[in-house]
């Protein structure tokens, strides 16, 4: 086998040889195609990674419902009506929506904090322990707010990154630390380290304060003739599954369309912001932006198929007393056309793995370099291999086909009488 491959590999470079220029333009062809789909598809998944970064900067496959007004009538009621969403609504939907994996509440205020160096107005986060576990919040020194807090009301606080350098300054700050809200005591139990954010929906993470929703009910509740108790700001859900993402949100509106006797298919009485459905919609436009570039590179790989089968051509054209020859001692056509397809398919291999090394290196350079927003580099992964020399094949073989059995019928007498 391994004296076959050999000379196999052996008539390859000859045929590379005789034919200088025209299998230079043809092994650059093959290799520049091969490394454009490989960058091209990495390129696309490097977006769609980069995308998803960013989507995990508020929450991993998370959908915020917000309270809005009727446009329908409904019940009998007018349209027109403010829906409030409330803590009623969260239990309900635990209880009754089986597509619902997790769910949480917000309770959103701004209020006057001060510490013994300096002060400031923020948004106070009123929520529960489970808020850690659906949106991303990093803690760098201490604990988010745990079960505990919540039960008791308890005064304590996570605070954003800039909250800290307003209220502290360059001076030292740890859990334990304490600081005033609207001139109540707030005992410090986490900090966030810096984080980047490029979309929110109620303000940037680093600039809010997280406190027990219990403790915000009862110590810090808003300006609003028409609050009361159990009244929450917005509502974030996690879908069981990925796949039923749609299905996950019928049901939540059904739910708090019945609690609050509107029509399900009104619009605007409760507005949400579906991160799952945008993710899709982001990958969407990239697969087919993919596509379309993969479908230049295919065609310029299509071109250097037809160089392997000009190449080949010649080879045969060459080589025709040679192919007379061994059919006179007894080779079969399908040996004949083996043997000519396997220098084809090689030729091809052989400027493939040339482009996709240089690919991988080029991917392997940018990925070394900072990341930008919303780009994860250039992912050479096993299916963008496996995509590009599956394209590589399919060309490889119906270029060398055609030379393959042009040789392969030729007859004995017909090829040893053949004169150049």
């Amino acid at each position: 086998m391994l004296l076959y491959l050999r000379e196999l590999f052996s008539q390859v470079v000859s045929a590379l040889l005789r034919n200088k220029l025209r299998s230079f333009l043809t092994m650059a062809g093959i290799a520049w195609g091969v490394a454009s789909m490989v960058l091209i598809v990495a390129m696309g998944d490097g977006f769609k990674a980069g995308q998803r970064d960013r989507f995990k900067q508020l929450g991993e496959n998370i959908v915020i419902l917000f309270p809005g007004r009727t446009e329908k009538q409904a019940g009998g009621l007018r349209a027109g009506r403010r829906i409030r969403l409330n803590y009623d609504d969260l239990r309900d939907i635990q209880t009754e929506c089986f597509l619902v994996r997790n769910i949480v509440a917000e309770l959103q205020n701004q209020a006057r904090t001060t510490s013994r160096y300096n002060g400031g107005t923020f948004s106070v986060m009123g929520v529960e322990a489970l808020y850690e576990k659906i949106r991303t919040i990093p803690i760098h020194r201490g604990r988010f707010l745990a079960p505990q807090d919540e039960e008791g009301a308890a005064r304590v606080a996570v605070i954003g990154d800039n909250v800290r350098k307003v209220l502290f300054g360059e001076h030292p700050v740890a859990p334990g630390d304490t600081f005033s809200i609207n001139g109540l005591p707030f005992r410090i139990v986490g900090l966030m380290p810096p984080k980047d954010q490029n979309s929110s929906y109620n303000g940037m993470d680093s600039d809010k304060i997280f406190v027990p929703y219990a403790t915000m009910v009862r110590d810090l509740p808003l300006d609003d003739p028409n609050f009361h108790p159990g009244i929450v700001s917005d509502l974030i859900y996690v879908p069981a599954d990925l796949k039923s993402w749609q299905q996950a949100r019928t049901q939540v509106i059904r739910v708090l369309a019945r609690n609050h006797k509107f029509d399900a298919a009104d619009p605007s009485a409760v507005r949400y912001w579906d991160t799952v459905e945008n993710a899709e919609l982001v990958d969407s436009m990239f697969t087919s932006m993919t596509a379309f570039l993969g479908a230049i590179a295919v065609v310029t790989l299509t071109l250097g198929g037809v160089g392997v089968m000009n190449i080949m051509l010649v080879s045969v054209t060459e080589r025709t007393r040679e192919i007379g020859l061994r059919k006179a001692l007894g080779a079969t056509r399908r040996r004949i056309l083996a043997d000519f397809l396997l220098e084809g398919v090689l030729l091809a291999g052989m400027s493939g793995l040339v482009g996709w090394a240089g690919a991988y290196g080029v991917a392997a350079a940018v990925n070394t370099l900072p990341k930008r927003e919303m780009f994860a580099g250039l992912p050479v992964n096993g299916s963008t291999t496996a995509l590009a020399f599956g394209a590589l094949a399919v060309i490889a073989v119906s270029s060398a086909l055609w030379p393959a059995w042009r040789a392969a019928r030729l007859t004995p007498v017909e090829a040893l009488s053949y004169e150049r």
